[in-house]
């Protein structure tokens, strides 16, 4: 396995996993259990922790990409500046996450209002996901950028 199969399978899960969560955290408020809060909490922290090989592999890919055809210098910097973005959110929703952990399993009275917080910031996450994913995959795939146009398309004009 190379470093760009390396970070093909582990770069999902930092985007994927906060989707879940999210939905177990609105879960939480709505049948109001500090338990299923909780497991949203320990799954924002899992989530955090698939960023570290997911980014850290990221070098090893783009060395990999730079010689591909269709792949350029700016795709590539677009993705890296925005995974960077994406890895500080993550990793704060990951440190907030498990300070909520804490705050809940010794009900603090903070920890309610912790909760809202991470509910924010984990929006924000799974929007910078959406963004960091959307130019990894523009890396390599011609026809998710802007201005592709498709045979099909091109015969229709």
């Amino acid at each position: 396995m190379n470093g760009a199969h390396f970070h093909l399978v582990v770069n999902h899960l930092p985007i994927i996993i906060p989707m879940a969560a999210l939905i177990v955290l609105i879960v939480g408020f709505i049948v109001k259990s500090e338990a299923v809060k909780r497991t949203s909490y320990f799954l924002f922290l899992i989530s955090a922790i698939c960023t570290i090989p997911a980014f850290t592999s990221g070098e090893g890919a783009e060395e990999l990409a730079e010689s591909l055809p269709e792949v350029t210098d700016h795709l590539i910097h677009e993705h890296e500046e925005k995974a960077e973005s994406f890895a500080l959110f993550s990793y704060a929703l990951g440190v907030l996450s498990l300070i909520s952990l804490w705050a809940s399993w010794k009900k603090q009275q903070f920890a309610k209002w912790l909760s809202y917080f991470i509910l924010l910031l984990a929006l924000v996450v799974i929007i910078k996901g959406r963004e960091v994913g959307t130019t990894g995959g523009e890396v390599r795939h011609t026809e998710i950028r802007k201005g592709f146009v498709s045979l099909e398309q091109e015969e229709v004009e």
